[in-house]
């Protein structure tokens, strides 16, 4: 049965309401950590304009939200169109329409953002394909006003690729595509005319996966290296914690395919290999969308919350560049096994085992880095984006005190016990920072007050986007032991970062310079031997450097990537693994 007709009571209920719920209550909501925003089904690519990064979403006039850091979401006042309007093509198009769009996606070209949305009606295939422009996303600018185009695509029969769920590619070479499908005629490809968004003149629809009524829907398309990675969902969307949706991806050196998974078998043929599953409370994840920035690539998805009655919410994920084999991967963790040193943006003081004896009972604090081995700490992910995260000297586990989700409740080390109090879900921010959330709720960790104190100990406390709840997670350096008295070199606010690592072949070193000024990048080996030199220039006031580092000529091993810059240092321990 395809996706119109398993869009049952439930969800259409849902889907109308959601909008209604959400600009009702939105406002008064308590601020909660990124483990998905309430009513983000089907959402679009994430895409940023000014300061704001915006999701739209199903629901009626389509659902929009906002962050300033992709992590704390809000409402936006607005849905696209009015609620209870929408351009009058689609009576004619699609009969029956209810004014409920669904899975939109977004696009900026031409100085001005694409929307593309699905209009279609339970039970049957005939469905369209619109989009509306805007100059802006931003609902406060007088120059914001979506102005509709009319239809892309349409579908009629259930031997057409159903229209609805379009995802847009604007390849290197400037050429638009937009892939869409759902149940019946399977995913199809199609050329867009990149001047005006439309389908181009003479432009005909590839199929390029499913078919048959088989259970392809949501796809979306990305490039990487050489090749075009075509991801889709498979099984039932839509029923809460009893979906059975799952993402399968294959690739090809052609825009239009064919597109065969890792054992060269096509899509077209029951071909797809499974990137992401139900795992924990992530129930039924699906619609699969990608921003890069700042050197992160960052999975927008829905999943459905087994802890929270099936609700749709929004996940974000990460992609991996490429795993063992090649192939890009999808993870919920962000920050590789190993051992670090976590850095506070607001104070620039990192952990510090306080009295640094790593004895029961310590007091996680924030203190100058001295480079001792109280101040490192391993991480292990634990599943789901999860971590332990023990301290170098004596082997202890970050702990909540008393395994409290109040307010307040301070950190402590304590023998490892496997429970939630022991355990934290790490969330990347837009400019590099990381976010921890302890599970035993929804709180993250901060230094509190922000307080700039060294020895002022670690504690939770509802997240609300202050500095002082926000952490670097960088490379802890070479392993010392005793007292040191003489601080260290001083240390860059903005990290040296890289990503992906480990790495396979290539990864993207990256850096900001506060101020014109000498910067050099060197690699080391783990002999400490000077091996590549990325970077050795000056470096312009405010400018974001973006690095790539080939590892096909190195061996595999650990190394050491060092920024200096304007008398500062930089290290990020690097993992290339062949």
């Amino acid at each position: 049965m395809d996706k119109t007709n398993r869009l049952n009571t439930w969800k259409r209920l849902l889907r109308a309401a959601t909008l209604f719920w959400v600009l009702l209550i939105g406002f008064n909501t308590p601020v909660r950590a990124l483990d998905g925003a309430t009513g983000s089904h089907d959402p679009s690519t994430l895409i940023k304009d000014g300061s704001k990064y915006w999701m739209f979403t199903t629901g009626a006039g389509i659902y929009a939200a906002y962050s300033t850091d992709l992590f704390r979401w809000t409402t936006a006042p607005k849905s696209v169109f009015p609620i209870g309007t929408w351009p009058s093509w689609i009576n004619q198009a699609v009969p029956g329409f209810d004014g409920t769009f669904w899975a939109p996606d977004v696009l900026y070209m031409n100085g001005k953002y694409y929307l593309y949305y699905s209009c279609s009606t339970f039970g049957s295939p005939r469905s369209a394909i619109g989009v509306a422009t805007s100059p802006t996303l931003d609902q406060n600018s007088a120059s914001y006003k979506w102005t509709d185009l009319g239809m892309v695509v349409s579908s009629a029969t259930q031997t057409d690729i159903n229209a609805i769920d379009p995802a847009l590619l604007k390849d290197s070479n400037g050429r638009v595509y937009m892939t869409y499908g759902s149940f019946s005629g399977g995913i199809g490809i199609i050329e867009l005319d990149a001047a005006t968004g439309l389908k181009k003149a003479g432009a005909a629809v590839v199929h390029v996966a499913g078919g048959s009524r088989a259970s392809w829907e949501a796809p979306y398309l990305f490039k990487e290296g050489s090749y075009y990675y075509l991801v889709v969902n498979r099984g039932a969307c839509c029923q809460g914690v009893n979906s059975t949706y799952y993402l399968v991806m294959g690739r090809s050196t052609s825009i239009n395919g064919p597109y065969k998974d890792k054992n060269n078998v096509d899509l077209r043929s029951n071909g797809g290999t499974r990137i992401l599953s139900s795992s924990g409370k992530y129930i039924g994840p699906g619609h699969f969308g990608l921003l890069r920035e700042n050197g992160a690539n960052f999975v927008s998805m829905h999943y459905y919350d087994g802890n929270d009655n099936g609700n749709a919410k929004l996940d974000i994920a990460n992609l991996g560049g490429s795993g063992a084999d090649g192939w890009p991967f999808v993870t919920r963790d962000w920050v590789a096994a190993g051992r670090y040193r976590i850095t506070n943006q607001n104070s620039g003081l990192s952990w510090d085992a306080w009295g640094c004896t790593g004895v029961q009972g310590q007091a996680i604090a924030q203190g100058t880095y001295n480079n001792l081995t109280c101040q490192k700490w391993d991480f292990a992910p634990v599943g789901d984006g999860a971590y332990k995260i023990t301290n170098a000297q004596g082997g202890l586990a970050a702990d909540v005190v008393n395994c409290s989700a109040s307010n307040g409740a301070k950190l402590q080390l304590w023998p490892y016990l496997n429970n939630n109090c022991q355990k934290f879900k790490i969330e990347r921010t837009a400019d590099g920072a990381y976010l921890m959330t302890s599970l035993t709720g929804t709180r993250v960790i901060e230094v509190p007050g922000a307080s700039s104190a060294a020895g002022t100990q670690l504690a939770l406390w509802d997240q609300n986007g202050n500095r002082g709840q926000r952490w670097y997670i960088a490379g802890a350096g070479a392993r010392t032991s005793g007292t040191v008295t003489k601080a260290a070199a001083p240390v860059l606010e903005q990290p040296l970062e890289a990503y992906p690592n480990p790495f396979t072949d290539r990864t993207t070193v990256q850096f900001r310079a506060g101020a014109s000024t000498p910067a050099q990048v060197r690699l080391y080996n783990a002999l400490g031997q000077p091996v590549a030199t990325l970077f050795d220039a000056t470096a312009e006031g405010g400018r974001e450097y973006q690095l790539t580092l080939e590892g096909k000529a190195l061996p595999a091993g650990i190394y050491t990537c060092r920024l200096q810059l304007d008398g500062k240092t930089q290290s990020q321990r690097l993992v290339l693994v062949k």
